[in-house]
């Protein structure tokens, strides 16, 4: 039986998606908020304002790429990367860094979230990123299903332990 849902269409952004993009930006950071609210910010009223904003001055940077996935011509999902240089704070080299991933709940489970993380990675590497990096949530295991299909290798580890936390024995 095929799915009987549009086809995905993944394109570079444009200035028109930035709505789409901010709801979606939005959804990111409720989402990691709820895995870990100690540790991931809140979404506040302005977050999907800001964020799209944010996300529309990136737009026109060259070494930054924001992809969309367009179903039926609606914004289902996006992907947010760039190349940078070194980072000597990272202990790293070169690498294109894949900042957001995000698909609308409504749309996963068919695909679209590989579909956006292939066309980012092509894109990557088209521009010379001799490696990619990216962070996911500890505890957000179907993110790292996806990534590690795609043949990422864990390598940090990042801990968190808040001021007010008792002082360790």
């Amino acid at each position: 039986m095929s799915d009987a849902r549009p086809a995905v269409a993944i394109r570079p952004a444009t200035r028109t998606d930035v709505p789409a993009l901010g709801r979606l930006a939005a959804l990111l950071v409720r989402s990691h908020h709820e895995l870990d609210p100690r540790r991931f910010i809140p979404a506040t009223p302005r977050t999907e304002q800001g964020y799209g904003a944010y996300l529309a001055s990136q737009l026109d940077e060259p070494d930054v790429f924001v992809l969309v996935a367009e179903r039926a011509g609606a914004v289902v999902g996006y992907t947010y990367a760039a190349l940078e240089g070194p980072d000597y704070m990272s202990l790293r080299g070169p690498a294109g860094v894949l900042h957001d991933i995000v698909v609308d709940p409504e749309h996963r489970g068919g695909g679209v979230g590989r579909m956006l993380l292939d066309a980012t990675l092509a894109t990557l590497a088209s521009r010379g990123a001799p490696r990619v990096v990216l962070s996911t949530a500890e505890r957000n295991a179907a993110a790292q299903r996806l990534f590690e299909r795609a043949g990422f290798r864990r390598t940090m580890i990042e801990m968190t332990r808040e001021a007010e936390d008792d002082a360790p024995p």
